[in-house]
């Protein structure tokens, strides 16, 4: 790290109040040049910390960035990781709060259940598969407290990876019953076609998605723990949405996810 601890804790102050007050705060590259990567992590890190210190239940992970059209969208090219509490997640049918979040988008995801732990370096495709109870249909919602025009990946790091909240669909599916890299799903907005795509573009797998996340937490002293539920990167563009709007990705064989913002 390259910040002292003093100022990346008045990041995480900032950005928690970004949060609680449904704000977006300037860049933080802007004013910080010289912050990097681990930098990103530790203030994310301590985001979490006072989360799980305020009662906030740590529920899983999500891994952003991870598909091309997503590096694309964003001008970031490498993933990263952030924290899901259970106050984020939702069921499919959800009426949720827009004024929540800020800048919210939705992207088209598969979500993975573990049933045993992954502890890196060395987590394999294989070793997901292995370890996942099941998989299931889900959409993030995004939500960015630090304006978007031009931040680099250390802004979205320390901002929890832009994580608002998620949906998850009702069908569960062992990763052995599905070709998952050949899952597809159409986003619809108000009923209109918007984005689809397949979780392929989701590096090759989206298994593979989860053991890079696992390889990235061992470098943090951290692993991922049986019963969590892990969002492997979304293989659709983000997706504007504004109050009132009704959101539907339509899984095919997976069924859909519905979820209406007021």
């Amino acid at each position: 790290m390259t910040l002292p601890a003093e100022t990346l804790a008045a990041i995480a102050d900032e950005l928690a109040a970004a949060e609680r007050d449904r704000t977006t705060v300037p860049l933080l590259t802007a004013r910080h040049p010289g912050m990097t990567v681990e930098d990103a992590y530790a203030v994310q890190g301590e985001w979490r910390r006072r989360g799980v210190a305020a009662g906030r239940r740590l529920v899983g992970h999500k891994i952003g960035l991870t598909s091309k059209v997503m590096q694309v969208a964003t001008g970031i090219d490498e993933p990263d990781y952030g924290t899901i509490f259970a106050d984020m997640v939702y069921e499919d049918g959800a009426v949720i709060e827009h004024g929540r979040f800020s800048n919210v988008r939705i992207e088209v995801e598969l979500a993975f259940r573990l049933a045993e732990p992954l502890e890196g370096p060395d987590v394999s495709l294989e070793d997901v598969l292995a370890a996942t109870e099941h998989v299931v249909p889900a959409l993030e919602i995004l939500s960015s407290r630090i304006a978007l025009e031009g931040r680099t990946i250390v802004d979205t790091i320390s901002d929890n990876a832009a994580m608002g909240a998620m949906v998850v669909g009702g069908a569960h599916v062992r990763p052995d019953e599905v070709d998952l890299p050949w899952v597809a799903a159409v986003l619809r907005r108000n009923g209109t076609v918007e984005e689809s795509g397949v979780a392929g573009a989701v590096l090759d797998h989206p298994a593979r998605g989860v053991a890079w996340l696992a390889n990235k937490l061992a470098q943090h002293g951290d692993r991922l723990e049986a019963g969590e539920l892990v969002l492997a990167g979304s293989f659709t563009r983000p997706m504007w949405v504004h109050p009132g709007d009704t959101v539907l990705a339509d899984y095919r064989d997976l069924g859909t996810i519905t979820c209406q913002l007021t």
